[in-house]
């Protein structure tokens, strides 16, 4: 039988089926929800496609036709409040099943989703409503979400409509209740409402080392350009069931929780949890038969950490990591435990998988992999030119026979930024790496400041402008300092102002400040005092100096 994705892309493989090429025939009018989603539901309309867990372990299952009716739900919804194609509306929902009928009806209408996660604060949302123009916002209930909404309102100059789910909230339409009594049946948009491949579909906020979150800007060929992600390095099987443990408001969520999970037919499992815990979590691959599955580094580090003897992991055949460097011990524990052998791989939110190792390779522990076949991917140095194995550079990708699907299509309202990486026919991706002899590629580090911790892409620049509001620090500069747990940690090193005393109090204030001001995965868990900051001629903060101390010191 015809796979659903046979229509759009067409994989090529050599004599031992490992993946060389991809050749992509989608139609310009291409739109995931209606050709993929509502396809299946045609094809198979009582397949399980989402299985859904609450944080107290209630299970939902949704087929590809509940999941049809109610995206066409969300759409009539949208529409009805004046929502329209190219309108960007905000999703806030942390794992819950109405992030799916959101997205899925949103890219039915044309409008443009925005992910965000649950631990922003009202600074946090004025900038994003403000800086992408939000029209309308879809909100949790939990963690204070719609209180520091309501905060961020006053000076948000373009956001009209609230949606909360989980019940009501006066000022708040209530969206469960409302989608009930729309049509469930949405028919697709023709004329200038009717959606182009090369239509913005996502945005993603992403974090940046001298400013504010850029705003990445995905458009409808991204779905596609994820069918190497689900496919081929998560290697879903269409009979099974794939977990990725992202929740929604990261970019990783688009990369195992819809896309490419659905072109291969597969069930996406989800488990609605507050905090993770392996000890609730182990058990599931079991009761839900899981195939494969999907987290960083530091989950499968508190497996390993687990007695996992007591565990039935037999379900599950397949495992990939990203976000964060592997240990080799994480790697090696997991396969004595399991006998699978962690498959890692590397992208951006700018970006689908660009590096991966795929089915059919060998693992190094601690190499990203080879470059996926539907890149152009090469490793420069700062003239432009490639570099020999062995040799670091800047990983990039080659764009001068055009934008390959799953490249974003720039940063919004931001041409400089956009054009700061990416000119001359290179996506310049600001990460350094270095090839082997068998081109196996192996991280090294940024090129800026941007701190990688737990799976999070943190940039200095927030951290340090919340930091300096508070009456007691001068100056700070915020770095990632090594973590055996988090890979890097956040650091902040801090000049005091006259009259303050460095102490463990004042830390734990500074580092209380910040959490309650940004979102809380940003704050630093090592603060250090100090009478001056290195600096350039010029007065810029040399931070690369305070990481290399700290490595040293490490």
């Amino acid at each position: 039988m015809e796979r659903i994705y046979e229509k759009f892309v067409t994989p090529k493989e050599d004599e031992n089926g490992h993946l060389v090429g991809l050749d992509f025939h989608a139609p310009d009018n291409f739109n995931f929800a209606f050709d993929v989603m509502d396809a299946l539901a045609e094809k198979c309309p009582d397949k399980k496609a989402l299985v859904w867990v609450s944080n107290d372990k209630k299970n939902v299952n949704f087929t590809f036709q509940q999941l049809k009716e109610y995206s066409s739900r969300a759409a009539n919804l949208f529409a009805s409040k004046g929502i329209k194609k190219g309108d960007r509306v905000m999703l806030v929902l942390k794992r819950h099943y109405q992030f799916w009928f959101s997205i899925l009806g949103l890219h039915k209408l044309g409008a443009v989703a925005i992910p965000a996660t649950n631990q922003l604060m009202k600074k946090d949302f004025v900038y994003r409503f403000n800086a992408a123009g939000v029209s309308a916002v879809v909100a949790t209930q939990d963690d204070g979400v719609p209180d520091h909404i309501e905060a961020a309102l006053p000076e948000s100059e373009t956001l009209h409509t609230k949606f909360i789910v989980n019940g009501g909230r006066e000022g708040w339409e209530d969206f469960d209740k409302l989608l009930m009594e729309q049509s469930p049946v949405f028919e697709r948009p023709t004329g200038e409402n009717e959606t182009k491949i090369s239509d913005p579909m996502l945005m993603y906020f992403t974090s940046g080392t001298t400013g504010y979150p850029k705003i990445a800007v995905q458009s409808f060929d991204y779905a596609l350009g994820h069918f190497v992600t689900g496919h081929y390095w998560h290697n879903v099987d269409p009979d099974g069931i794939h977990f990725t443990i992202s929740d929604t408001g990261w970019g990783k969520a688009a990369w195992g929780k819809l896309y490419g999970q659905w072109l291969s037919e597969t069930a996406v499992f989800v488990y609605d949890f507050d905090r993770f815990h392996a000890e609730d979590i182990l058990p599931m691959f079991a009761q839900y038969n899981i195939t494969t599955f999907c987290a960083p580094p530091t989950m499968f580090r508190f497996f390993i950490q687990e007695d996992l003897g007591k565990y039935d992991l037999s379900s599950l055949k397949y495992c990939t990591i990203a976000g964060e460097a592997l240990n080799p011990e994480v790697f090696n524990k997991f396969y004595q435990y399991t006998g699978i052998k962690l498959m890692e791989g590397f992208g951006q939110t700018e970006t689908t998988l660009v590096i991966a190792n795929l089915p059919g390779t060998e693992p190094k522990p601690g190499s990203m992999g080879k470059p996926n076949p539907q890149y152009d991917v090469d490793l420069v140095n700062s003239d432009g030119e490639t570099v020999p194995p062995g040799e670091v550079g800047e990983i990039v990708i080659r764009t001068d026979k055009g934008k390959p699907y799953g490249l974003f299509s720039g940063y919004y309202r931001d041409e400089e930024k956009t054009k700061e990486a990416w000119h001359d026919g290179l996506y310049h991706t600001g990460d350094m790496a270095w090839r082997d002899e068998d081109g196996y590629f192996w991280y090294m580090s940024r090129t800026d400041d941007v701190i990688k911790s737990s799976g999070y892409r943190i940039g200095p620049f927030e951290i340090e402008s919340v930091l300096m509001e508070h009456p007691s620090v001068v100056e700070c500069a915020v770095t990632g300092v090594p973590d055996p747990l988090r890979g890097f940690a956040v650091k902040a090193t801090i000049v005091l102002a006259k009259g303050y005393t460095p102490s463990e109090e004042l830390k734990k204030e500074l580092q209380k400040f910040v959490k309650d001001a940004t979102a809380p995965y940003k704050y630093p868990r090592v603060v250090e005092f100090v009478d001056e900051l290195p600096k350039t001629i010029s007065g810029k903060i040399k931070r690369a100096e305070i990481r290399s101390a700290d490595l040293e010191n490490k």
